[in-house]
C-alpha cells in the first residue's frame, strides 16, 4: 500500500509539472519577472519538462556553498558546441543555478538567452520563493564557524564574470568540465544535437589526478572566465584558461602589468618554486577589496584551493 501511494504521488507530481510548462515568453521577452517561480522551471522539488540537471567536474568556489545546476532548452530546439567545446544554447534557453548551505537556499542566478543576447538575473530566496534583486543583496550567514556577509552579485557584477568581448555568455557548461555521460543524457532527452569530446578536466580535489592538471583545472574555473583574451581581465596579460600553453601568459615568471597593492610587493604572478613570493597566491589568500582575487563571489579564503595552487607552484623548478 505504501509503495502504491508513493507511486501515485510521484505520478501526480510529474503530471503537475507537465501541465504548467516553462514560461518561454518570460525567457525571450523584455520583462524582468519579479519571482523565480514565475518561470515555472520547477514544480515543487521537481524540474519541469526539458529542465535538466548537470554538475561540473571542477566547480567554481563560492564561500563553500553547494550548487544545484539546471539547463532548459525550448521544445524544437537543441544545443550544440563551438570549436572550443563550449555549449551553444539556442534562443529561448535558460541556465539556472541555486546556491545553498544544506537545505538553506541563498540565491538563484538565472541566465536567459534572448534574441538580443544573454541576460543575467539574481534572485534571493525569501521563504518558499526567490525574488529578483537586480542591485544584489547581502545575506548574513555562518560558514564553517565564520560569520560572513554573503554577497549576491548585482547584474553588472554578473556581466563582469560572464563577459566575452562585448557579449555576455555562459561560462560553466563546456565539454572539458562536464562528464560525457551527462551530455549523453541531454542528447537522449532531446536538448542536445551531439556532444563534443575534449581533454577532460580532473576534479581539483582528486588526489589520483596529476597535480599540474588539478591546479590548471582549478585556475580555469575560478580565474579563467576573466583572465583570457576576451575576458574582463584581458589587459592583465595573465591568461589562466585550461588550454593556455604559453608559460608567461600563464603567469610563470611574468611581471604584473601594474604593480599596485595587489602585487603585495612581489615581482612575479608565479615565482616558480616559491608560492610565498607569488602574486597569485597573495591575492588568492586575501579577502581585502582591491587585493582579493577573484574580485567578486567570495568573502572567505578557499584554503584548500590555495594549498593546491601553492603545491603546484612549489613543485616547479626554481628559476
Amino acid at each position: 500500500m505504501t509503495r502504491s501511494f508513493a507511486a501515485v504521488a510521484w505520478f501526480m507530481l510529474v503530471s503537475a509539472s507537465q501541465t504548467v510548462p516553462v514560461a518561454q515568453d518570460l525567457i525571450v521577452g523584455d520583462t524582468l519577472p519579479p519571482k523565480l517561480s514565475d518561470f515555472h522551471f520547477f514544480t515543487g522539488v521537481l524540474p519541469n519538462i526539458r529542465v535538466l540537471p548537470y554538475h561540473l567536474t571542477t566547480p567554481l568556489f563560492s564561500d563553500y556553498a553547494e550548487k544545484d545546476r539546471y539547463v532548459f532548452v525550448p521544445e524544437g530546439q537543441k544545443a550544440s558546441f563551438d570549436a572550443e567545446g563550449k555549449v551553444l544554447f539556442p534562443v529561448g534557453s535558460a541556465i539556472i543555478k541555486t546556491f545553498r548551505y544544506g537545505a538553506q537556499k541563498i540565491e538563484t542566478r538565472v541566465l536567459l538567452h534572448r534574441a538580443s543576447g544573454w541576460v543575467a538575473l539574481p534572485y534571493v530566496w525569501q521563504g518558499g520563493d526567490a525574488v529578483l534583486k537586480r542591485a544584489g543583496a547581502r545575506v548574513d550567514i555562518t560558514v564553517r564557524g565564520q560569520a560572513i556577509s554573503y554577497a549576491v552579485p548585482n547584474v553588472n557584477q554578473c556581466k563582469e564574470c560572464h563577459a566575452s568581448g562585448d557579449a555576455l555568455i555562459p561560462i560553466g557548461p563546456k565539454a572539458a568540465n562536464i562528464e560525457s555521460a551527462q551530455f549523453e543524457h541531454w542528447r537522449k532527452s532531446g536538448v542536445l544535437a551531439s556532444f563534443a569530446k575534449a581533454a577532460p578536466m580532473p576534479r581539483w580535489d582528486d588526489p589520483k589526478a596529476p597535480l599540474d592538471r588539478r591546479a590548471r583545472a582549478y585556475l580555469d574555473v575560478n580565474c579563467g572566465h576573466c583572465h583570457n583574451p576576451k575576458g574582463a581581465a584581458s589587459n592583465s596579460g595573465l591568461f589562466l584558461s585550461w588550454g593556455q600553453a604559453d608559460r608567461i601568459a600563464l603567469g610563470i615568471g611574468k611581471r604584473p602589468v601594474a604593480a599596485g597593492r595587489g602585487s603585495g610587493g612581489y615581482d612575479f604572478a608565479i615565482d616558480p618554486g616559491h608560492p610565498e613570493r607569488s602574486i597569485l597566491i597573495h591575492r588568492m589568500q586575501s579577502t581585502e577589496s582591491g587585493i582579493a582575487m577573484p574580485e567578486v563571489g567570495r568573502a572567505t579564503v578557499h584554503d584548500e584551493g590555495v594549498t593546491l595552487v601553492g603545491d603546484w607552484i612549489k613543485a616547479m623548478p626554481a628559476q
